[in-house]
């Protein structure tokens, strides 16, 4: 999916640098989407296994993106392995702003991904109107530049919080949730080759390939009992991060995406207004069919897929016999008792605020002591990893319900004795 080439009166007054981003070929769609399943999976990595912390992860990767951009920016053409380090990193920070927003903020993903597609809408509008044209061919000039990966950056927290609502809403788990962005990616396709405007077409799928990597990170990553195939975040980064690296290296040595080294594409065409008008019904007709979809699905009785994550709405479940959990630690128990307690008192005292960021501790908690925890008794683990995920459901569930925490933290402090 390519794009025409624009000239604009402002590249004669400013320094101009062969263009900075790569052609865009299926190379670019594989390693994009190899790119954004890392974000995913890298950043649960870091943020959960490690327990570095969710809010601690961004910092870190905040800065690592600083570093690595300015690299970026000083460049003066295009470096693969210097672009596609950013947009790794871009991926992963992106997906940690949204996180936050979420979990630690309380902020639903409605809003979350109303705000993120509304700051996107500004960010190609000042773009527009500062350069008058938005085309990846025409990325030459250092601001030019700044807007694209601003860009870059907000589409990955728009992917991010779009793609958690959609599970949210669906409850569908990992497998098949990559059917939905996968069809809307193809929709968007066959438009771009009937005639749509390629700009919108690039962006379109540029954004809903974020969920596709996500959702494919999370299929292969998740364990088997929430439906994935278990490899784990650890392993399914260096399995990804493997696989971008020797895309790169194919791309630096073969330079198939090079812009300058490339003919006229098949998108310098003469627009076609009627045929792009067509293509922006049927495109409006997708994103009609996909909303009544997601309404329809979200009116049907289920759990949200986020509950394993951590989000989503959920329901207690019935409290694990407080004898079996004895076969853990009682130093163990004892602190996730605490946080319980806590978070009960907050609810009870209506700061919910306080209650959504008290509870992250507790998943935390939980998190950090799984490997310990499990082997001692699977069984005993998986009802209270049940309930904890109960609790965390319905305390971050938007608007909140006084109710319906306080009872699945109750189940949980049964249990744990």
């Amino acid at each position: 999916m390519c794009m025409t080439t624009y000239t604009d009166a402002r590249l004669s007054s400013a320094r101009r640098l062969a263009n900075k981003v790569p052609e865009v070929t299926l190379w670019f769609w594989i390693i994009k989407i190899l790119c954004t399943t890392v974000g995913e999976s890298f950043a649960d990595y870091v943020n959960s296994t490690l327990g570095v912390g969710l809010v601690n992860t961004a910092v870190l990767f905040t800065a690592v993106l600083a570093v690595v951009l300015g690299v970026q920016l000083r460049l003066p053409r295009y470096v693969p392995f210097a672009y596609w380090l950013t947009v790794v990193v871009v991926s992963v920070t992106g997906t940690l702003y949204t996180d936050i927003l979420t979990d630690d903020l309380g902020v639903p993903l409605r809003v979350s991904t109303s705000v993120f597609a509304a700051l996107l809408a500004g960010v190609f509008g000042v773009w527009y109107a500062r350069e008058r044209t938005l085309s990846i061919h025409s990325i030459v000039t250092l601001p030019r530049e700044a807007f694209y990966w601003l860009a870059v950056l907000v589409t990955f927290a728009l992917g991010t919080a779009a793609g958690d609502w959609t599970l949210e809403l669906t409850g569908w788990g990992p497998g098949i949730s990559v059917l939905l962005p996968a069809g809307l990616i193809a929709v968007v396709v066959i438009c771009w080759r009937g005639g749509a405007q390629p700009v919108l077409a690039f962006w379109l799928a540029y954004i809903l390939t974020r969920p596709l990597g996500a959702n494919i990170g999370d299929y292969l990553a998740l364990p088997a009992d929430e439906k994935g195939l278990g490899l784990g975040t650890a392993r399914t980064s260096v399995i990804f991060l493997a696989a971008i690296l020797a895309t790169v290296v194919h791309l630096t040595v073969s330079k198939v995406d090079v812009i300058e080294r490339r003919q006229a594409s098949t998108d310098d065409r003469a627009a076609d207004p009627r045929r792009e008008r067509a293509m922006l019904v049927i495109l409006a007709v997708a994103a009609l069919a996909t909303g009544l979809l997601l309404r329809h699905t979200s009116a049907q009785p289920h759990t949200s897929a986020l509950a394993d994550e951590g989000g989503g709405s959920g329901s207690a479940a019935a409290p694990l016999d407080p004898a079996k959990a004895t076969v853990f630690p009682a130093a163990d128990l004892a602190a996730l008792r605490r946080t319980a307690q806590d978070t009960l008192g907050l609810v009870r005292a209506g700061d919910h605020k306080a209650a959504t960021a008290r509870v992250k501790d507790l998943e935390t908690t939980w998190d950090d002591s799984q490997d310990r925890l499990e082997p001692l008794d699977e069984q005993a683990w998986a009802s209270l990893d049940a309930e904890i995920d109960a609790v965390l459901s319905a305390v971050r569930s938007t608007p909140p319900d006084p109710a319906a925490p306080a009872q699945a933290l109750q189940t949980l402090l049964t249990s744990l004795g």
